[in-house]
């Protein structure tokens, strides 16, 4: 995921006068959207949420905002989840803010000699890059296509979820990889798949993809049990309190050297007692739980 609302505004003159969409319905998709995916929108988000939605009401043949969120309010399946799937954005790129995955590796390549497969969470994981770029930096630390880790790859969003787990993408997606990165971990399409390039089947087999909200009071993940929580630009997206319960339901699944990589404008300065810096954009639990 990444459960967060682009900035910027996506309406256009000509949509607005196609459904009826007032201040009062713009307050009700700020609650709704707040208490289902902790978002926290902006009065400029106002266009941008008319643009989003818009496409769900002409699907539905719908021509009023509050009928439509009336419909969303009874169904607590499809509608609900693709309600949530709209209005979240999921901007990514492989090996985006390189110098996580540099500390990764340092991290990782410390604790070969543990002899313990490592788990990693992505709480993120939008269309896929990053899981992907996780994968490929535990292999390189470990110099196997085969290294003793295991990656967990959630997002709220149930579309960008199919997406990631398919691993394939255009060409254009890895240019900014380097060469020998590319030969190493993509298969490049050939004839109908032309122009299209797929992860290799060593590293699907290190990725588990699964749909998770980090508003659920339970994720059903073991307790002190992960040595690195990659929940990056996601924060962002939620106001301080939100950010504190989060924060407050992930340190605990650190293992003792576990590390929490936020986004290059998160700062968990607010929580202190529940995390501490111990790098860029990098922290630690206050006191790290024991292993189990």
């Amino acid at each position: 995921m990444r459960a967060s609302a682009e900035p910027g505004r996506e309406g256009h003159a000509h949509e607005a006068r196609a459904f009826v969409f007032d201040q009062c319905d713009f307050r009700r998709v700020c609650r709704m959207i707040h208490a289902r995916a902790g978002i926290h929108l902006g009065a400029h988000k106002r266009d941008m949420v008319y643009s989003r939605l818009a496409r769900l009401l002409r699907a539905r043949g719908l021509e009023r905002f509050s009928d439509y969120l009336d419909m969303v309010e009874a169904d607590a399946g499809n509608e609900a989840q693709d309600f949530v799937n709209a209005l979240t954005t999921n901007l990514t790129s492989f090996f985006r803010e390189d110098h996580h995955f540099d500390a990764l590796a340092t991290q990782l390549h410390e604790s070969r000699r543990d002899g313990r497969t490592l788990l990693l969470w992505c709480c993120a994981a939008s269309t896929g890059e990053e899981p992907w770029s996780l994968a490929i930096t535990a292999c390189e630390a470990f110099g196997t296509l085969a290294p003793p880790v295991r990656i967990l790859a959630t997002d709220i969003d149930t579309g960008v979820l199919q997406v990631a787990a398919q691993g394939i993408y255009p060409l254009e997606r890895i240019e900014a990889i380097d060469m020998q990165r590319k030969r190493r971990y993509f298969q490049r399409g050939s004839g109908p798949n032309a122009g299209q390039c797929r992860v290799r089947a060593e590293l699907q087999a290190l990725v588990e993809f699964r749909p998770l909200n980090l508003l659920d009071a339970d994720y059903g993940l073991p307790i002190a049990a992960y040595s690195a929580v990659f929940c990056r630009n996601v924060m962002i997206y939620f106001d301080k309190p939100t950010q504190y319960h989060v924060l407050q339901r992930i340190a605990p699944l650190l293992a003792p050297e576990g590390r929490l990589y936020a986004g290059h404008s998160e700062s968990f300065n607010h929580a202190l007692d529940l995390v501490v810096p111990c790098g860029r954009t990098i922290y630690r639990a206050t006191t790290p739980a024991r292993r189990r």
